[in-house]
């Protein structure tokens, strides 16, 4: 930390000038937020009096509709000015406590002097307009903060790139207005400045640390080029922090051509995507839709059919026997996750263009109204030129049409009578009203006769309204035993254990639940036969945590996102499922080879102190590569109990030991959610502690337990892992999940083990 020098005292006054600027640009636009509310109330108040309702004639109506098109527009102007004005205000409130946090002298080309640029989370103009006082983070002159030292230095402009000498790179530690730290530093950000960020608490949600972006993390940031971008992060390298920035630029460079509803997130969980909420709208930018794989799932299958989700999947996995039938599910699994089986698939589409296609009945009060036969019959009696998509569209409308006929005959059954007779008084004057539409006082001796039509057409409605909505959807097809029928048809399959995969699969599909490893296929072929469910105004998606998808899962994104460009992110080393040993994830090149993609490495990790960084990166193979920020702290200890209950009282005394260092959060990992549960029943009576599991969709502060898994891509201040014994961790596919638990803790990290210590740390 410097001294209070001249230069100290001359940034301190510019901060208050700031300040002060901040104050009066926040009071002017109060008033107009409070104009703008005011005018807002006025409007919705007496919309109706403000609008000319005349409908005698054609051209009354017209002026009528013109009308209210007019004072729609005009609340809907003054609405958004209000939100801009109240967004602005938000922005200065923000920035009040801490304006800016860096500044760089950047003299262009030929200039005599240079221009002094201020940077922080928003941009600030002087009282006259004119000149910056602050540049938002995310402009392009600002990219000169993250990319240089003091030196030759050039930055790009929608106009061209601007060169010229940087003459001065400083940062700032400034907390409620008062300068805390200045350091005239190089082209990364001062260790300084690092150090008081990582320094403090883990928190329960994710904070924007717009200051202390790093070079590497800010080409990730603002590069726009391919349409892939891939990012391969070691733990605690930043990768999600940069993704959420990167959206938040994007925005920014797009104002008004893209908005935050036009990208998506896939994180791994619910509990991450709570974790990760605020790091937007701390940046003045609206929240993107969130989501997971296994709502995207629930959404699509809804109640058609069960199917087993990711975390069972990896439970089976890690807790079973490991017999023939597992070994036959474990090569099923891989199988199922790669190309050579969407090809496959691909193979059976064009078969079933011919022959194969399965259909349901279509019934009504037990009445089979179309035959699947007759469907059948109906969908290969159309030219087989025609996709399957669009014969099935056409076999649709041809089902409604029968629907329709059916329907008109249906309304003279008895069943028709009685619910007629069963009608309340309300629901007789509706019909009543009805029927006297247009009648004025005449009287009709046919009133009873069309009251009873109208009644019968309105209950037979009533009961094939759901119906038609399932011939809409396709439900039809049946989707289950066209899947089934790709495991029990004669297949050349090149793989050697095919027929035990499918066996063990078509054994599965008769109990009408999904392997997980199933879903992506299933899905995709209901795609390819229904039409593809493609989301075509989403411009921007993320995956992160990509290395737990599969290089099928991949192209499935591709195609649900034809628009799109991905940002792809994830850590080799924290590939926890199955399907991802020794195999390819989105993360590999391999897999964008006729596509234009970008590939970016972090490899320095500043989640951790170094002794942490130091034990964990001999975990897993090319872990020397990691680079550990330069934060000390105590090394990890490792602890060996003889008996479950020398291993509680250790964990519990550990636990005690750590409350005297006020920690936010602390998180004994298990590694599954079975663990988690005895674990829990353990410790519950000495500790005040948390259970989390799959369902959880929160992260609190305080002590909680979790399985490795759902800790993914969230940091705590202290780890303790449970039983870091051999028995636990000694398989191949568990190295991974043991590396990305210990790599969650930012300050301490404490394994426990029942008997002989893993293999892992040897």
């Amino acid at each position: 930390m410097t001294e209070k020098h001249e230069d100290w005292q001359l940034e301190q006054q510019r901060i208050n000038n700031v300040l002060d600027e901040i104050e009066h640009k926040k009071e002017k636009l109060r008033e107009k937020v409070g104009d703008v509310k005011g005018e807002v109330i006025g409007l919705r108040e007496n919309f109706w009096e403000d609008v000319t309702v005349n409908l005698d004639e054609h051209d009354d109506v017209v002026e009528t509709v013109n009308s209210l098109k007019q004072q729609a527009e005009l609340l809907g102007e003054r609405e958004r000015s209000h939100k801009h004005f109240y967004d602005q205000l938000k922005t200065l409130q923000r920035m009040q406590k801490n304006p800016y946090f860096g500044r760089v002298d950047f003299r262009e080309g030929g200039d005599k002097e240079a221009e002094e640029i201020y940077i922080g989370v928003g941009s600030l103009m002087d009282q006259n307009d004119e000149d910056f006082l602050i540049y938002d983070w995310r402009a392009p002159i600002s990219s000169l903060y993250y990319d240089y030292s003091p030196g030759p230095a050039e930055y790009e402009t929608p106009e061209g790139t601007i060169e010229g000498e940087m003459e001065l790179k400083r940062q700032f530690i400034i907390r409620d207005g008062d300068l805390k730290g200045l350091f005239d530093t190089g082209v990364t950000i001062m260790d300084e400045l690092l150090q008081e960020v990582l320094g403090n608490n883990a928190n329960t949600q994710m904070k924007s640390i717009v200051a202390t972006i790093q070079k590497e993390q800010n080409q990730i940031i603002r590069y726009d080029q391919s349409k892939y971008v891939v990012v391969q992060g070691v733990a605690g390298s930043g990768k999600t922090s940069a993704a959420l920035q990167r959206v938040a630029y994007l925005l920014y460079r797009y104002r008004g051509k893209i908005d935050a509803d036009q990208m998506m997130l896939f994180s791994p969980n619910p509990m991450f995507n709570s974790y990760v909420a605020n790091v937007l709208p701390e940046l003045g930018e609206e929240n993107m839709e969130q989501t997971t794989f296994q709502e995207y799932m629930d959404k699509r299958l809804e109640s058609r059919i069960e199917f087993e989700d990711a975390y069972t999947q990896l439970e089976y996995l890690l807790t079973a026997k490991q017999d023939d039938y597992y070994k036959t599910r474990l090569q099923g699994i891989r199988f199922k996750a790669n190309l050579a089986y969407k090809d496959v698939i691909d193979s059976y589409v064009q078969d079933l263009e011919l022959e194969g296609m399965i259909f349901r009945n279509v019934k009504f009060r037990g009445k089979t109204i179309v035959s699947s036969h007759e469907i059948h019959e109906y969908f290969y009696g159309l030219e087989d030129y025609i996709t399957i998509p669009n014969r099935i569209e056409m076999v649709a409308a041809w089902i409604l049409k029968r629907l329709e006929a059916f329907s008109r005959k249906e309304r003279d059954e008895d069943w028709v009578e009685e619910e007629i007779e069963m009608l309340s008084k309300e629901d007789y004057l509706k019909i009543y009203h009805k029927v006297q539409e247009g009648r004025e006082n005449e009287d009709r001796f046919d009133d009873y006769i069309r009251e009873q039509a109208i009644l019968a057409k309105a209950i037979v409605n009533k009961y094939m309204k759901p119906i038609k909505r399932k011939i809409k959807d396709f439900q039809f097809i049946n989707m289950t035993a066209i899947y089934r029928n790709l495991f029990t048809r004669d297949q050349d399959v090149a793989h050697e254990s095919w027929k035990a995969i499918a066996e063990q699969t078509n054994e599965q599909l008769q109990t009408n639940l999904l392997f997980h490893e199933d879903v992506t296929p299933f899905l995709y072929l209901e795609d390819q036969l229904k039409g593809i469910h493609s989301y075509n105004k989403t411009r921007y998606l993320f995956l992160d945590e990509a290395q737990d998808y599969s290089p099928f899962q991949l192209e499935f994104f591709k195609q649900l996102f034809p628009n799109a460009r991905m940002t792809i992110l994830g850590d080799y080393n924290q590939a926890i499922y199955a399907h991802n040993l020794n195999a390819p994830t989105p993360l590999s090149e391999e897999l964008y080879q006729d596509e234009k993609m970008e590939k970016m490495t972090l490899l320095r990790s500043y989640r951790s102190t170094r002794p942490i960084i130091e034990f964990t990166k001999g975990i897993v193979p090319g872990g020397e590569d990691i680079e550990p920020f330069n934060r000390e702290g105590d090394a990890p200890t490792v602890t060996v109990a003889e008996d479950w209950a020398e291993h509680t009282d250790a964990v519990v005394g550990k636990i005690h030991d750590m409350e005297e260092e006020s920690y936010d959060t602390v998180a004994v990992i298990c590694k599954t959610a079975k663990e988690a549960r005895e674990a829990y029943e353990r410790l519950k009576h000495d500790v005040d502690i948390r259970l989390m599991d799959k369902d959880t969709y929160t992260f609190e502060k305080g002590l909680i337990l979790i399985p490795a898994y759902l800790a993914k891509g969230i940091e705590f201040d202290a780890v303790i892992l449970y039983n870091a014994s051999d028995e636990e961790y000694h398989q191949e596919i568990e190295r991974n999940l043991f590396y990305t638990a210990c790599t969650r803790p930012m300050h301490e990290l404490h394994l426990f083990s029942l008997g002989k210590v893993t293999r892992f740390i040897e």
